[in-house]
């Protein structure tokens, strides 16, 4: 690591002059030339190595990380233990193809996904590169197993963006604009939000009446319920501005599923592996989901992803589903390592440290105006920003500017739909630097007040 980590604060960020610096803007510039522009860079970050939750640029300016590589370094950067297990799998075996072939590593991480998997029910995994991939894989798995071929999925919701995957996302239209047609069968309905409840219901009435859509609405005019495949859902909404839905809500899925014989799959990609200060999100809803999509923490940035679905279900033949890297030894071997040091100790301070942050930010929508909400769970957190609390009219120059602001101060944060920060460290965050970030982020939206 470098020795411009061992600084006096070396949790801290330190910046050293203007953003971008030189060699920074000199990568930019190669950047644009060669690479898609398809890629949303917010701010203009040069990574060229991390530790824990430090990052640091390639002109030495050191970075307090509160996107954890978009919710995927659960360890933090470079983990020592993870780094240790890399190297020595990658010493040992790199690839062989668990498609075609067996290696005990594979194994040993299905078995621990399988005992981790809500409902302590027998669950088999299938392996991939991916959250997209996962996605794809649960898509496949409960059409064959089903046999039915249409799927219920919600507003706002981001599930990845090949095809399959992005049929189920409605994020944002950008997404989706001149890739038709999708993959047919795909029917989107509200995602409950409480405060915006178009039925001016309380919370778990919001939840009902969002549920109920399906039961009420879909099914009695244009949805054949037994043709329904599933219904796919983010447990926590991640790319729709980091929305926790109320338990009813989740009640109601559960219910009309079983109902009417269709599967629920939850897309725990960003809200699982600890992120919720739980391992996965569907726990703080006593949800058993019959498929569980995971990818991003799974294995602390090295590319893995894996559908776990209960054994009674995953019943295809060889050949119908495969990954040629999915699984891949190297990624396993992070991945082992990375589950162990969840269970250790970092689950429990996403809990810890997530609650501190809530604890901080709770009285935001009181003291300021623009703060329509502030939501999550653990150290999955989202604070929405508005124009109005009356009307709730969004602000997303404001929440855009308070980014910006922020990465001048050293802390990276990201948003999150239209007009949300989302707030998703690694889970090796420690109270200090929490602090830290939301001081810096009050600090922020009172000058982008000012501003405005």
């Amino acid at each position: 690591m470098s020795s411009t980590l061992e600084a006096v604060r070396p949790d801290l960020p330190q910046i050293h002059g203007p953003l971008p610096g030189p060699r920074a803007r000199q990568v930019i510039e190669r950047d644009q030339k060669v690479i898609s522009p398809s890629y949303t860079r917010p701010y203009p970050l040069v990574a060229s190595r991390g530790e824990g939750a430090i990052v640091e640029d390639v002109d030495g300016n050191r970075f307090l990380d509160f996107n954890a590589g978009i919710a995927v370094v659960a360890t933090g950067h470079c983990h020592p233990k993870v780094v240790e297990a890399i190297q020595r799998q990658a010493a040992q075996l790199i690839h062989m193809s668990g498609t075609d072939f067996y290696y005990e590593n594979m194994v040993a991480l299905a078995e621990k996904l399988a005992a981790l998997a809500p409902g302590g029910i027998e669950r088999r995994v299938s392996f991939c590169n991916s959250g997209a991939e996962a996605i794809e894989g649960a898509l496949k798995l409960a059409r064959y197993s089903t046999g039915r071929d249409k799927f219920i999925a919600f507003l706002g919701a981001f599930h990845g963006r090949t095809m399959g995957a992005l049929s189920l996302t409605a994020s944002k239209p950008t997404q989706r604009r001149k890739f038709s047609p999708m993959m047919a069968g795909v029917h989107h309905i509200p995602y409950a939000y409480c405060y915006r409840c178009a039925y001016g219901k309380t919370p778990d009435m919001c939840g009902v009446e969002c549920a109920k859509v399906i039961e009420d609405q879909l099914v009695k005019t244009i949805l054949p319920a037994d043709e329904v495949a599933a219904i796919v859902l983010e447990p926590v909404q991640g790319e729709g501005g980091y929305v926790v839905p109320p338990q009813k809500f989740i009640d109601e899925l559960a219910r009309i599923a079983k109902r009417f014989g269709m599967l629920l799959i939850f897309d725990e990609v960003q809200s699982g592996m600890g992120r919720t200060g739980k391992m996965w999100a569907a726990e703080h809803f006593h949800a058993v989901p019959d498929i569980l999509a995971v990818a991003k923490g799974i294995a602390s940035g090295l590319p893995l992803g894996a559908t776990v679905a209960r054994a009674e279900l995953m019943t295809w033949p060889p050949g119908a589903h495969a990954s040629t890297f999915g699984g891949n030894p190297v990624a396993c071997a992070a991945g082992l390592m990375t589950i162990e040091l969840l269970e250790r100790e970092l689950v429990a301070n996403a809990a810890a440290v997530g609650g501190y942050i809530m604890d901080r930010l709770r009285d935001w929508p009181a003291r300021f105006p623009v703060v329509g909400d502030v939501r999550g769970l653990g150290l999955m957190i989202g604070i929405e920003l508005v124009r109005d609390q009356q009307t709730r009219e969004r602000a997303p120059e404001l929440r855009n500017r308070v980014l910006e602001l922020a990465f001048g101060r050293g802390l990276l944060v990201l948003g999150a739909g239209e007009n949300s920060i989302r707030l998703c460290p690694p889970l090796v965050i420690t109270r200090d630097q929490a602090g830290f970030a939301v001081d810096v982020l009050e600090e922020c939206l009172k000058l982008a007040i000012r501003e405005s």
